[in-house]
């Protein structure tokens, strides 16, 4: 009776532990890419780099993980008044790793994720995004969108969409996502994946990444 109840309340903590670092967001829609029709407008913005930020956060059952990619340019294309189009680059050489304090760990992590196991970045330095449709959000505000678009990481192309609140004024957008959950296996990002590997028991890392997306641009 009693390694019965040791038992039950080990594994009554780890499945606490797994419920506790899953990933918390909207879950993006993701298929096949689209093709893009919009290629002029009314108003081009440039994307401010030093304002725009995007943040992620990736989780394992003993643990989670986040930090930052910078934005490395892109523009916005505006239609009548409205955020309709545009592209930017994200930098995959620029991850940084915001919760290690031990320089060691940290180094060792960043490291980790640009090798081939994860984002391969010295192969591929720059992932794009490439919007294909803005659509606004069934019982929102006028300020509520569905953002769709052409997520490129690896040479792989998918499409994303995620809901984002944005407002546009004087040629200028300012444009943030909530958290939201995309699934890294679709871009063949392998490494502790149960998408690819079966036996990894309480060794896997979640496929969901959650990302925050803050863009700023103006002319």
């Amino acid at each position: 009776m009693k390694k019965s109840f040791i038992y039950f309340g080990v594994a009554a903590m780890a499945s606490f532990l797994v419920a506790c670092n899953n990933p918390q967001g909207d879950r993006a829609a993701i298929s096949d890419s689209q093709e893009v029709t919009l290629t002029e407008g009314d108003a081009y913005v440039g994307v401010d780099v030093d304002k725009s930020t995007i943040k992620w956060e990736g989780s394992k059952p003993t643990g989670k993980h986040h930090g930052t990619i910078d934005i490395k340019e892109g523009d916005l294309i505006l239609v009548d008044g409205k955020l309709a189009g545009g592209k930017f680059l994200i930098d995959m050489t620029s991850i940084v790793n915001e919760d290690l304090t031990d320089a060691e760990q940290n180094q060792k992590l960043v490291n980790h994720l640009k090798s081939p196991d994860f984002f391969h970045v010295e192969e591929f330095p720059v992932a794009t995004f490439e919007i294909t449709a803005v659509t606004p959000a069934e019982n929102g505000t006028d300020k509520d969108y569905n953002i769709t678009g052409n997520l490129t990481m690896k040479d792989i192309s998918k499409s994303v969409t995620f809901p984002a609140v944005v407002e546009v004024s004087e040629n200028s957008v300012d444009a943030k996502t909530p958290p939201f959950i995309i699934d890294r296996s679709h871009w063949n990002v392998q490494f502790g994946s149960r998408t690819f590997f079966k036996d990894l028991q309480d060794k896997f890392i979640n496929d969901e990444i959650v990302l925050n997306i803050h863009l700023v641009a103006s002319n």
